[in-house]
């Protein structure tokens, strides 16, 4: 009988803010909120942001002067809205108008001396031996130089894309605890994987009391590793600019680093590792790793994620060249104007319209997935379940970024699933897909062919869409992460995403059997059963994946353990949600800090007990056990 995936916490950190309670899907929607609802996330991002103080059990305006909840949620309203979301590149991550890159240059003259000015910007490392410098104004130097000229200048250049998905700009994940020059991308992960873990209300340590160390697994990473200074990118960067490379730049580019950052300083776990790699698909991939595990029984616990950082100008540059991303005088020829506005930056990702290009992201989501007995024993909260992830390749291809045809088979066995389990009333009515939806010309039409066939296939009139890149931007392999930590809100308010960056449907969209909806959709908390989440990725990686929701997993839940196991879970949530509301507050009132265990109880050999049967660990409540099973006992 194979164990049920159950979401028993989720969290992270995205440019809509906290993922955990709905706060980051509830950015995206705060115009359809209550005005409580609005006053709390609002005081998410101003806790986040740095926007809010609050000492003496009051939160304090900027003179320092007592101010209630709902009036400093209405005075930093429009500076959340204005610092969240898709928006023009700011300084927290680089500046647009002074891009560095080196400029080569050589000449001769055989009549004379090379004579020409510098800036102390443009002035290369090393002044060759053959120069004459001199400052002839304050900044500004004379140069005279003898013989040929060949050297490496620094130079600046505005960026030709300068729209992104942001983090909230104010936060500062590396300043809640001791980062010790962690690259972004870890710093990250260290916040968003405390927030699932503290979301779910439950001690990781008591859950970890009840198991063996090794039925527990972690599984995280992202696409393309850590490329800012403190990783890969220093790496690679510093031995061309005169600086040292460090000891931490190396190890701490590999892209499964999240995983080993949650092992080593969050969770101490000694259970299964890693991380897969799968480009756009890399969250799906590393979900699937956690589903399987759990559906065998190998793992009862499994906390599975991604953490993705790509907002740096070399990144950037990378997917420019490639023709991939939404280009400044693309958006501006899209729009007929001369200059962009903040608002359209705020609409450069434009999922299944006239549009020109991907917009970057970063992104850490995290979800812990419990199998389906422990989650009633412990009383665990119940967001939703994944009874399944499909992965399929493209076959032989042309272009290696091209996209093919796996996609139409792991959206089709994905749509086949839900039917088989819930049957095809509830696929046809009550099931929506969150997209994709990158924002290109080519996905576009790509994607929508794939949706709309299988809409077809399956009879499905009116298929709803939701394509959340449309405010968070593209965050590489975290983006399945995007898809299912948003999509998990639309069972708590009961409202799907619109498309509202897209003025219109392109064209050349398939739709015919599609519902592909401008604004906000309301389909209620109960209207969709489920959510079938989509990626395509470079090189051929397809995932999809049917989420259930809450009152559906509890269906499932109650056919297999009987009411009366339903009801003793039902008493037990209620110490849960108490346990995950104080977290709830305490990051409200700025006060949450994320786990991080540095030197903290450190284990060697000498340490272990070792006999025939199992491995006792100093710290963990049960054995190791050794006596593992022959699955080839018909050949031995």
């Amino acid at each position: 009988m194979a164990q049920l995936p159950v979401i028993v916490g989720f969290g992270g950190i995205n440019p809509a803010g906290r993922a955990s309670f709905h706060h980051a899907y509830r950015r995206l929607i705060m115009d359809s909120l209550s005005d409580q609802q609005r006053t709390e996330t609002l005081l998410s991002l101003a806790a986040l942001m740095g926007l809010s103080r609050y000492e003496n059990g009051s939160y304090l305006n900027s003179a320092g002067e007592p101010i209630s909840a709902q009036a400093l949620a209405a005075d930093i309203e429009q500076q959340v809205r204005n610092n969240t979301l898709i928006r023009q590149i700011q300084e927290d991550c680089f500046d647009v108008n002074n891009v560095m890159f080196n400029r080569p240059a050589s000449a001769s003259n055989p009549d004379g001396d090379i004579r020409f000015q510098l800036r102390k910007r443009q002035m290369p490392l090393q002044i060759p031996a053959n120069w004459q410098v001199t400052e002839s104004s304050p900044g500004l130097f004379d140069i005279i130089v003898t013989g040929a000229l060949e050297v490496i200048f620094p130079d600046s250049k505005q960026a030709p894309v300068q729209s992104a998905g942001q983090l909230p700009t104010g936060f500062k994940p590396g300043k809640l605890y001791q980062s010790r020059n962690h690259p972004r991308n870890l710093q990250m992960t260290v916040y968003g994987a405390s927030d699932a873990l503290f979301s779910s209300g439950m001690a990781f340590e008591e859950i970890a009391s009840r198991l063996r160390p090794d039925q527990i697994a972690v599984y995280a990473s992202n696409s393309i590793g850590q490329l800012d200074d403190f990783g890969f990118g220093g790496l690679t960067k510093y031995p061309a600019i005169g600086k040292r490379t460090t000891s931490k730049q190396m190890p701490l580019g590999y892209a499964q680093m999240p995983a080993d950052f949650i092992n080593a300083y969050l969770l101490g776990s000694v259970g299964t590792t890693g991380g897969a790699l799968g480009a756009c698909a890399t969250f799906l991939y590393n979900l699937r790793s956690g589903v399987d595990d759990i559906r065998s029984g190998r793992r009862k616990v499994v906390l599975v994620g991604g953490s993705d950082a790509p907002v740096i100008p070399e990144v950037i540059e990378g997917f420019r060249a490639m023709g991939a991303l939404a280009e400044d005088k693309d958006l501006r020829a899209l729009d007929g104007v001369n200059e962009l506005t903040a608002a359209h930056y705020r609409r450069a990702c434009r999922p299944f319209g006239n549009n020109c290009g991907f917009t970057i992201g970063e992104s850490s989501q995290f979800i812990l997935l419990m199998a389906d007995d422990l989650a009633l024993e412990m009383g665990a909260q119940i967001f939703g379940c994944v009874p399944e992830v499909f992965v399929n390749a493209d076959g032989h291809k042309k272009s290696i970024s091209a996209p093919g045809i796996g996609n139409y088979i792991t959206l089709g066995k994905a749509a086949a699933l839900v039917e088989n389990m819930l049957g095809s009333e509830s696929l046809r009515q009550r099931s929506f897909v969150q997209a994709h939806g990158t924002s290109t010309p080519q996905n576009r039409v790509t994607e929508s062919h794939v949706i709309n066939e299988i809409a077809k296939a399956y009879g499905i009139g009116h298929w709803p869409v939701s394509a959340v890149k449309a405010y968070l931007g593209h965050s590489q392999g975290t983006a399945g992460g995007d898809q299912l930590t948003t999509s998990l809100g639309v069972w708590a308010h009961g409202i799907i995403p619109g498309l509202t960056t897209t003025g219109t449907i392109a064209d050349d969209v398939h739709q015919s059997n599609l519902l592909l909806p401008l604004q906000h959709l309301e389909v209620g908390v109960n209207g969709m059963d489920t959510v079938l989440l989509n990626s395509k990725g470079f090189g051929g990686n397809n995932a999809s994946a049917p989420v259930l929701s809450p009152a559906i997993t509890e269906q499932l839940l109650s056919r297999r353990h009987g009411e009366k196991a339903m009801q003793n879970l039902r008493n037990k949530q209620e110490a849960t949600v108490e346990q995950a509301a104080v977290y709830e507050q305490q990051s409200l009132r700025g006060e949450a800090r994320p786990i991080y265990r540095y030197d903290h109880n450190v284990l060697s050999g000498e340490d272990l007990s070792i006999s025939h049967g199992e491995i006792q660990l100093p710290g963990y409540a049960n054995a190791v056990d050794l006596n593992v099973e022959n699955p080839f006992d018909d050949m031995c």
